[in-house]
């Protein structure tokens, strides 16, 4: 069969690598796209999923991190949410320890109701590494009795796309310059048959991939499948990049702050740090947000900042006829969470799952585009709740405060706030631990905990819970400085910034 993926930047050439890898020598697999048209190149912070992703092309890690001038990421740093004075972390990886039948959470929660103040941050490795500015691998700290430390990257995006295009050209996949000016259908079926380019060439295909970008040139402006509009439940519409230079320390973690109209991110690289500012033009004008942002960097900037508007959503279906869209095609959620890139990688996934044999059957695309919903809207209710749960005194925030949200994300947080039970349904993305985090951070507090977590006894709980710490503390202890590891992998950042 004959695949075509049309547009490149970051879904184009992940969907190109993946596929090329797995299914190149049965599928001829062509790309499509024109350095004229420039590429979003939003969401370079990523989700320890990534590991998957990078495995299944196979990249090394040395050489990944060198040619994307990465960093490590151990979480994102919330400032300004709960209220515009606290800060808090959504680290990767476990809190705590669970114990017996219960999560660690409960009895975190058993001490806290008799007066212990030590917040969940002091018994999460990734929490207390970011605090600290350390990092190390979990290979390179034998004998730790907290387990796997989890990370991710921060990374530029545009190098991970010309990364990753040299292992999809390697793996058989042909790319193709040029401009679409047409796209040529069957006419009984509706299915895609071909594309034409500006030059009078034809790419023939019997499954097409959409990564054309916000434009979804073949599902939305070709197949006509309509967007779900989300603006009513994450307001912001606009965003404004600018990359700063670097400073010391290089954090591991993304940091998200808090603005009076939207919120400001993060991004330190090897090389610089990337930095944005997503807002809703109801409450800002655009040239008052480039002033907040251009006022909040860390150093000189280094490039004008670069507009973006947007509209919360995602297509309908992501699967009609023949053609499947990855990327800003099929839908936008702001990188608050940085879930951006894993959404291609999950789209891919379950794409490969599905990979048509014979023909495509309607109970497949049916299914990918079940499975594809489902992930959107947890997702959605995940970064609504930060909106939400937010603690500010400006008109935008509380607009937010006092919008009603969604079903499924009331009964989750009504369920916390009583006993503080979290539930995570079908494998959706963010585990309890990540719920946790947010919701206490930001204010929410359980009522009450798990009858169970007094079975141990108050004394026991408290050694626990002071065991925890101190081996947490020990862990981070024996960790170098970020940079100085970064430089022991990569050699020379001078060298890999060149």
């Amino acid at each position: 069969m004959r695949l075509v993926i049309v547009g490149g930047g970051s879904a184009g050439w992940m969907a190109a690598a993946a596929l090329g890898r797995i299914i190149g020598d049965r599928w001829t697999i062509d790309l499509v796209e024109s350095d004229a048209i420039g590429t979003v190149g939003v969401g370079e912070a990523t989700i320890p999923q990534i590991h998957l992703f990078n495995g299944v092309v196979g990249l090394d890690e040395a050489e990944f991190v060198r040619r994307t001038k990465a960093s490590f990421k151990l979480g994102i740093e919330f400032v300004g949410w709960g209220a515009p004075d606290q800060r808090y972390i959504h680290a990767f990886g476990e809190v705590g320890r669970a114990l017996g039948l219960l999560p660690f959470h409960q009895y975190w929660l058993q001490a806290r109701a008799r007066g212990a103040r030590h917040g969940l941050a002091d018994y999460s490795q990734t929490a207390m590494a970011s605090a600290a500015n350390r990092f190390m691998r979990e290979d390179e700290l034998p004998g730790t009795p907290m387990g796997p430390m989890a990370y991710a990257y921060h990374f530029d995006a545009g190098l991970y796309a010309a990364f990753l295009r040299e292992k999809a050209e390697g793996f058989g996949v042909r790319r193709h310059e040029g401009r679409i000016t047409q796209v040529h259908r069957d006419g009984k079926s509706g299915n895609l048959t071909e594309l034409e380019l500006e030059d009078g060439r034809r790419i023939a295909g019997d499954l097409f991939v959409d990564c054309s970008g916000f434009v979804s040139l073949l599902l939305g402006r070709t197949m006509g499948v309509e967007y779900v509009d989300w603006s009513h439940w994450l307001p912001c519409n606009r965003a404004l990049a600018v990359p700063c230079e670097n400073v010391e320390p290089l954090a591991p973690y993304t940091r998200a702050t808090a603005r009076q109209a939207g919120w400001q991110w993060r991004i330190p690289l090897q090389h610089r740090i990337g930095n944005g500012h997503v807002y809703c033009s109801d409450f800002i004008s655009d040239d008052e947000a480039a002033a907040v942002l251009l006022a909040n960097l860390d150093g000189r900037p280094l490039a004008d900042p670069r507009p973006l508007r947007f509209t919360t959503g995602h297509r309908k279906e992501f699967w009609r006829g023949n053609v499947v869209a990855l990327g800003l095609s099929s839908g936008f959620l702001e990188p608050l969470e940085s879930t951006s890139i894993h959404l291609v990688q999950s789209g891919i996934k379950h794409l490969v799952d599905l990979l048509p044999k014979d023909g495509i059957d309607p109970a497949d695309v049916a299914t990918f585009n079940r499975q594809l919903t489902f992930e959107f809207e947890k997702i959605r209710d995940f970064l609504i709740l930060h909106y939400w749960a937010n603690g500010r005194d400006e008109p935008f925030w509380q607009r937010c405060r006092e919008m009603p949200i969604p079903d499924t994300l009331r009964e989750k947080v009504e369920t916390f706030r009583a006993h503080g039970r979290i539930f995570r349904f079908n494998e959706e993305l963010f585990t309890e631990v990540g719920w946790l985090q947010v919701m206490v951070g930001q204010g929410i507090l359980p009522r009450s905990y798990h009858p169970l977590a007094d079975t141990p006894g108050d004394a026991n709980v408290d050694r626990y819970l002071s065991s925890i710490r101190e081996l947490v503390a020990a862990k981070v202890a024996r960790m170098p400085d970020h940079r100085a590891y970064l430089n022991r992998l990569c050699g020379s950042l001078t060298e890999a910034a060149a």
